[in-house]
């Protein structure tokens, strides 16, 4: 999703407490990773990894500035072969220490062998943050949580999008974020309007 269509959406959700409560996480994120520096852990499920959210946060971290915005991705299925980027295992957890912040995302619960990494990560002094469906465990160990539970108007990506956009404003003064995501959006908008059509089938 685009800031185009991230605008488009912040529009649609007006008036409801979406905007609020995906600001208010995205605050959290930044004020534990910008005054620390220690570093950014991004971890799904087994069955979930963020990708998206993770490539999300690499670009608001080039284009606000903010370096401390982009996390390393921590696969359950990492192998040492993978690049780089790609070959962080869950034993990274394990080295989680003060200063550092781990963002859990569950869409159905971690399930008890990444609880207990996180546990252990708490207790070495991390920050934990947790957004997904709100299981007990996870939300109550977490410093910050944001709940999507099933049913909910958006899905857990949209909330994903909305989160990584606020992540990267809050990180600017507002008239210069103003200013910058202005630019940005008709950047963006003129780069696929001038686009290529795709290629036919």
């Amino acid at each position: 999703m685009d800031a185009v269509r991230v605008a488009l959406l912040r529009e649609v959700l007006a008036g409801t407490e979406w905007l609020g409560a995906t600001r208010r996480f995205a605050g959290a994120l930044r004020g534990s990773v910008v005054p620390h520096g220690g570093g950014l852990l991004l971890v799904g499920t087994p069955e979930y990894e963020p990708w998206h959210l993770a490539a999300h946060l690499v670009d608001e971290a080039a284009w606000s500035g903010t370096p401390e915005l982009a996390p390393t991705l921590v696969r359950h299925d990492a192998r040492a072969s993978d690049p780089a980027h790609l070959s962080v295992g869950p034993g990274r957890l394990a080295a989680a220490r003060r200063g550092e912040t781990l963002l859990v995302v569950s869409p159905h619960g971690p399930g008890a062998t990444l609880l207990e990494r996180v546990h252990d990560a708490r207790r070495a002094g991390a920050t934990v943050l947790a957004l997904g469906d709100g299981g007990g465990e996870l939300t109550s160990m977490a410093h910050e949580s944001l709940t999507v539970p099933d049913g909910a108007e958006l899905d857990l990506d949209s909330v994903q999008h909305l989160v990584s956009a606020a992540a990267g404003e809050n990180a600017l003064p507002s008239p210069a974020r103003g200013r910058r995501r202005v630019r940005d959006l008709l950047s963006r908008l003129a780069d696929e309007l001038t686009a290529p059509p795709p290629a036919r089938w």
